[in-house]
């Protein structure tokens, strides 16, 4: 077919039986697709087209052409000139640049702002907000707060251009504990580019505030998003270089230890996920520290049996990870719905490994309820994972049990 056949189809496709009645019902559709009464194509130019030399329309020619059409100039017959970038390419790009404007407008508000004057008070006050939001996460999942903490942490920001010697310290300090927190909520919302923004801002604060206990925390959060990212080697890196300093406290070695397990998972080193969660476990009765931030190996019931059953998961030891989710599962209050969530979905994986169908769908059906309630894309990838793990099964009768516990997750998604 030459290249002017094709514009001659597909205007045959739609009725036009000839060039002269194409560039009449192209002209009335761009008039009113355009709401321009000005917008004109003539038959001569559309004869043009169907020739051997169409040329290349205007890019609101295109526009119309596609509208009416359903087709591009360039799968038309037009040849693209260099550089030609479709239309709604632009849109797509313009609406991801509006997003990054979303995520990144809370950390980057330009200054200098106007001085004013910072009663020390302030860092008592954001600190003590701290553990409801904490709270909260637990309760609501990641979309509800993530609109709440952004302004707060702006505000923090533009509280600490104006303090000075310790009262800014202290609103670092604050600071990078919000953006820690940000990050988190974008992890678990499943947008790890924000995610890894947003723990970008908690290391730089954490090193304005030159507190080695943030820098650590920092660290750490940042290996979350590189274990997400499936990269074991960064993860691993990055807690040694936490572990490297011997100032931080005993819970940033402990978290630092826990989430090193989770990256010789991913390198599959049973031993050393056993190493460092049992040294971790050592350690875990010294966490004695007044820091109102990274408080989870406290709050968090059987914490580092979380991380070795997790960690046990992903290798796919499934029996002995199914019997430690058993264990932890009994002692995880209700009121900590997404956790919860997580754990179930992950419990099921291990069920279904152990080759336990009929335990791993049971498990399921709670979580896909808890999946649709919190919005919690953790959760939605956990049960990702199950269905992978369940595919021997996926013809039998326990395998649509389970695309069927599945379904409001899925007609959400």
């Amino acid at each position: 077919m030459s290249r002017n056949d094709a514009l001659r189809a597909a205007r045959l496709r739609v009725g036009w039986r000839s060039a002269d009645m194409a560039a009449e019902q192209l002209t009335a559709h761009g008039q009113q697709f355009l709401d321009d009464r000005h917008f004109t194509v003539s038959p001569r130019t559309w004869r043009r087209w169907e020739g051997s030399r169409p040329g290349w329309p205007s890019e609101e020619t295109a526009l119309v052409l596609h509208d009416a059409l359903g087709r591009w100039p360039e799968q038309l017959g037009f040849t693209a000139p260099p550089g030609w970038i479709r239309p709604e390419h632009h849109e797509e790009t313009r609406m991801q640049t509006a997003r990054l404007l979303d995520v990144t407008a809370a950390a980057l508000v330009p200054g200098p702002l106007a001085p004013q004057q910072v009663d020390p008070a302030l860092v008592d006050y954001f600190q003590a907000q701290l553990e409801g939001h904490y709270r909260a996460d637990m309760l609501l999942g990641p979309h509800d707060l993530i609109g709440t903490l952004g302004p707060q942490y702006q505000l923090i920001d533009k509280l600490t251009r104006s303090a000075t010697g310790e009262t800014r310290r202290g609103l670092l300090r604050v600071g990078a504990a919000y953006a820690a927190l940000v990050g988190w909520l974008y992890q678990d919302a499943g947008d790890l580019s924000a995610a890894a923004f947003w723990r970008g801002v908690t290391q730089e604060i954490a090193l304005r505030a030159r507190d080695p206990h943030l820098v650590g925390y920092a660290m750490v959060n940042s290996a979350q998003v590189r274990t997400d990212l499936g990269d074991g080697a960064g993860v691993v890196d990055l807690c040694e270089a936490a572990l490297d300093d011997d100032r931080v406290v005993p819970k940033i070695r402990v978290m630092a230890m826990q989430q090193q397990a989770h990256g010789a998972s991913l390198l599959r080193d049973r031993a050393a996920v056993d190493r460092l969660i049992d040294d971790a476990d050592r350690l875990l009765p010294r966490v004695d520290d007044d820091l109102p931030w990274g408080n989870a190996c406290r709050r968090t019931p059987g914490y580092l049996e979380v991380q070795r059953a997790t960690c046990y998961g992903r290798l796919g030891l499934g029996e002995e990870a199914s019997d430690l989710w058993t264990q932890v599962l009994a002692a995880v209050p209700g009121t900590a719905r997404r956790d919860r969530g997580v754990y179930m979905a992950r419990h099921a994986t291990a069920a279904a490994t152990a080759r336990q169908p009929e335990q791993a769908v049971e498990i399921a059906r709670e979580v896909a309820t808890i999946a649709v309630e919190t919005g919690s894309a953790r959760m939605r990838r956990e049960l990702t994972t199950l269905e992978r793990a369940m595919r021997p099964w996926q013809d039998a009768p326990v395998g649509r049990d389970l695309a069927e516990a599945l379904a409001p997750v899925t007609e959400g998604s």
